[in-house]
């Protein structure tokens, strides 16, 4: 009795579990579109860098960041950002299912293999890059055994592909703009890149030359996702997605955010002393006493706000950049809420503010670093942000150097834009070259209005040979005051 007893409840056992497995079978796990609606939050896998995603002044941006987060807006989710340390990483997190979507990777076939990639986006010539004065290459075979690229690139899978005879090297620990870097610096003979990043570095190296382009291969962008399930309940996301993008090239969004990141719009920056005399003349009495006001209120020197004026936006009060930074000062709209101006267009406001986000910036800074350096520490801190200029110091620390001369911090803000440097980072990538020529070029109109104005005379020297002894403790030469956009993270 005991036996049959036993053997009926094994029975039963045995037959819920049937009925629950075909009870689970027959339930659909949900699709991929209707898992992140239950999450409220799109993640977005991506690598730090100037074509896609960095920190600067006023917050997160670049031209993925700003694209992703107008998908996330229209789907009525959070953005999460995955920052990751390069392109391969970022194809195993779609791969993963990690993350949802994989942006700025460029189309391959190798890639394909692993993930599905949306129709692409954008499409750029690749340009043979050399340094001017050099032997310019003609052809591709002109490279073998000179050409050095980035890792994870599609174009490196393209080469082995269709030129085996091509003798090219990968540095592991170098992106697209630090081989640039080494190609204007003599370094390195010749690299090959986007032709958006090639201009954007041609801004702030005048001696890199375009060879020329590769006329049979393009970068293609595009958004990568994981392969989907052969029921096609993957497919919801991926589709939205292609839809969202066609629609970005349909209505303008997607001009607009490559004008903003890509656009050739001339920067400001040095024009020359004979230029900045005439704006002097032409413009600068209209706000002088604002400036000085300004100045005197907050114990500054006026031509040195005067300066960053100029640099800002050549005094126009009605200046408008890009990214929507904006007045006399160019200030974004997060730093104008903080110095509480209402109207960045009002010439005293934005003056006035502007005047107080320095002295924010100068007196965050810590106590070991000392005028005249802590001037030109906080303008690159106004620039670039607070953040990133402790971080640029932190790395020099790392290499025993002194973090409080600013010959020393110019050294270093290149650095973050630089792969192997980043993960001695708190704040990752940023425009530091940018940062290092913006305040050389302030510095040269504080110099040049010293001059010329009525009270030059009460500054013992120029402000240029400040520099000159606040560098006696440099540990090495320090290269022009050239800069470039660069990323990290």
């Amino acid at each position: 009795m005991t036996s049959l007893r036993l053997i009926i409840r094994c029975l039963r056992i045995l037959t819920l579990t049937a009925l629950a497995f075909t009870l689970a079978t027959c339930t659909t796990r949900p699709g991929l579109l209707d898992q992140i609606d239950t999450l409220g939050t799109l993640r977005v896998a991506t690598v730090n860098s100037a074509m896609t995603y960095y920190l600067d002044a006023g917050g997160p941006t670049g031209f993925e960041y700003d694209l992703a987060r107008d998908f996330a807006d229209q789907l009525g989710l959070r953005l999460k950002v995955m920052v990751l340390p390069d392109r391969q990483a970022v194809l195993d997190a779609v791969a993963s299912g990690r993350a949802h979507i994989g942006a700025g990777l460029a189309v391959s076939d190798e890639r394909r293999e692993r993930v599905r990639f949306t129709p692409a986006y954008n499409e750029s010539k690749l340009e043979a890059v050399y340094r001017v004065h050099q032997k310019k290459p003609k052809s591709l075979s002109d490279l073998s055994g000179q050409l050095i690229l980035p890792p994870d690139t599609a174009l490196a899978d393209w080469l082995k592909r269709n030129h085996p005879e091509l003798d090219f090297k990968i540095d592991d620990q170098a992106n697209t703009e630090e081989l640039m870097d080494r190609v204007a610096s003599g370094d390195l003979d010749v690299t090959i890149a986007n032709a958006d990043i090639v201009a954007m570095n041609q801004r702030y190296y005048p001696n890199l030359r375009v060879a020329f382009d590769l006329p049979t291969v393009r970068q293609r962008l595009a958004w990568a996702f994981t392969p989907g399930r052969p029921d096609g309940r993957d497919d919801a996301l991926y589709n939205e997605a292609i839809a969202f993008l066609e629609k970005t090239k349909a209505d303008g969004r997607m001009r607009i955010l490559r004008d903003r990141y890509f656009g050739h719009i001339e920067r400001l920056g040095f024009v020359g002393g004979q230029e900045f005399a005439r704006q002097v003349d032409a413009r600068l009495d209209k706000w002088r006493a604002y400036f000085k006001r300004a100045a005197k209120e907050y114990s500054l020197d006026w031509r040195l706000l005067a300066a960053i004026g100029y640099q800002e936006s050549h005094w126009d009060k009605d200046a408008v950049s890009p990214t929507t930074v904006r007045g006399i000062m160019m200030l974004t709209q997060a730093a104008a809420s903080e110095v509480d101006v209402t109207n960045r267009r009002d010439p005293q406001q934005s003056i006035d503010g502007g005047a107080r986000y320095f002295i924010q910036m100068l007196e965050r800074l810590p106590n070991e670093i000392k005028p005249p350096d802590r001037a030109w520490f906080a303008l690159a801190a106004y620039n670039i942000g607070y953040g990133h200029v402790m971080d640029a110091r932190r790395l020099l620390k790392a290499r025993k150097r002194d973090p409080n001369l600013w010959v020393n911090l110019r050294d270093a803000l290149p650095w973050l834009t630089q792969e192997r440097y980043l993960s001695g980072t708190k704040y990752g990538y940023a425009r530091g070259l940018e940062a290092a020529a913006y305040v050389g070029n302030i510095r040269a109109y504080y110099d040049i209005l010293l001059w010329m104005t009525d009270d030059k005379t009460k500054a013992t020297k120029p402000a240029a040979l400040d520099e000159e002894e606040s560098e006696a403790g440099a540990q090495t030469p320090t290269p022009p005051d050239i800069s470039i956009d660069s990323p990290a993270f």
